[in-house]
């Protein structure tokens, strides 16, 4: 008996409905309120021309403005004999052979491109994501197998730090390990940022972890211990493999909300994306705008890790 496959093309029309119903609402929603689209004001919040002043150091005279196409080369000798040299925009020299500079005068401007807040907003949120997350992989393996051990001291240390950290806000524990912790040891906001996101990692980690190794049968264990595997041997070669294989899922899972939880070290004044974003808007006025670039961001980083754990993932599975 010969099955036929059911067309999917339904189904992927009513998928483009419902995100056009979607897009519909939300241009109806900002028409309602009568808000004027800029979107034109936001590259400038990505890269942009910086502009900078060259200045004359001392007193001195212009001696001499050779121009080099589009630049100008422009020589000023002070009172002292020596001589500056300054390559400035044509168009930006305002100042005639012979005449008399006073220190801090502009002489001309040179323009470069320059990273905007965002893209700014953007590596800072990736830095701190990259190393609060091996810092928390780091603890939360130790936490976990801690919580596995046999040692009462070890395995009570870890319960206390997990649920502690588990049951209360990451928010209050930024602002505990920034103004208690970081003021005591003198630590930078950057740091008790980074330490607090670390810690906050590691407890769940430490769950995930725990799950996973325990989710492996006694006798995996025992069997290496049989064949003369030391714990630790057969921890590190037997056991730990095959969790790893069971808690990629909920560890990629942990990561990516860790990417999204960085925003919350906008409160010790580190600015990073969403910060970035706030700061944008105040000067821009384009909110919808802004914050629809911060989320594209945030997906722009998150989807990739989405994606390798998959594969990884379904690699994996196929080395079974």
């Amino acid at each position: 008996m010969i099955k036929h496959k059911k067309a999917q093309w339904p189904w992927h029309g009513l998928t483009a409905l419902v995100l056009i119903g979607l897009a519909v609402s939300l241009y109806y929603a900002t028409s309602v309120i009568s808000y004027e689209w800029r979107w034109n004001r936001v590259p400038q919040y990505f890269a942009y021309q910086a502009e900078v002043a060259q200045r004359v150091a001392e007193n001195g005279t212009i001696e001499a403005i050779v121009s080099k196409g589009d630049m100008a080369s422009v020589t000023v000798r002070d009172e002292s004999g020596g001589e500056q040299v300054f390559e400035v925009e044509q168009a930006s020299v305002q100042l005639s052979r012979g005449d008399d500079v006073a220190e801090g005068d502009l002489i001309g401007v040179t323009h470069h491109w320059a990273a905007g807040p965002l893209a700014w907003g953007l590596w800072t949120t990736v830095w701190i994501s990259v190393a609060s997350g091996v810092l928390g992989l780091l603890i939360g393996l130790f936490a976990g197998l801690c919580r596995l051990s046999n040692n009462p001291t070890l395995r009570d240390l870890s319960t206390v730090y997990v649920e502690l950290v588990r049951g209360t806000p990451l928010l209050v524990q930024i602002f505990i390990f920034y103004f208690f912790i970081g003021t005591v040891l003198n630590l930078s906001r950057e740091f008790a940022g980074v330490a607090a996101l670390a810690l906050f990692t590691g407890a769940y980690v430490a769950e995930i972890v725990r799950a996973g190794v325990q989710s492996i049968a006694k006798g995996q264990g025992e069997a290496a211990r049989s064949l003369g595997l030391s714990a630790g041997q057969s921890m590190r070669h037997v056991v730990l493999p095959q969790a790893f294989k069971r808690v990629l899922p909920p560890l990629a899972g942990q990561f990516i909300s860790l990417v999204k939880d960085t925003s919350l070290v906008s409160v010790i004044a580190i600015t990073e994306l969403t910060k970035s974003g706030r700061e944008s808007i105040t000067t821009s006025f384009s909110t919808f705008e802004i914050w629809f670039c911060v989320a594209g961001l945030y997906l722009l980083i998150n989807l990739p890790l989405s994606h390798m754990a998959s594969r990884l993932e379904r690699r994996l599975a196929q080395s079974d």
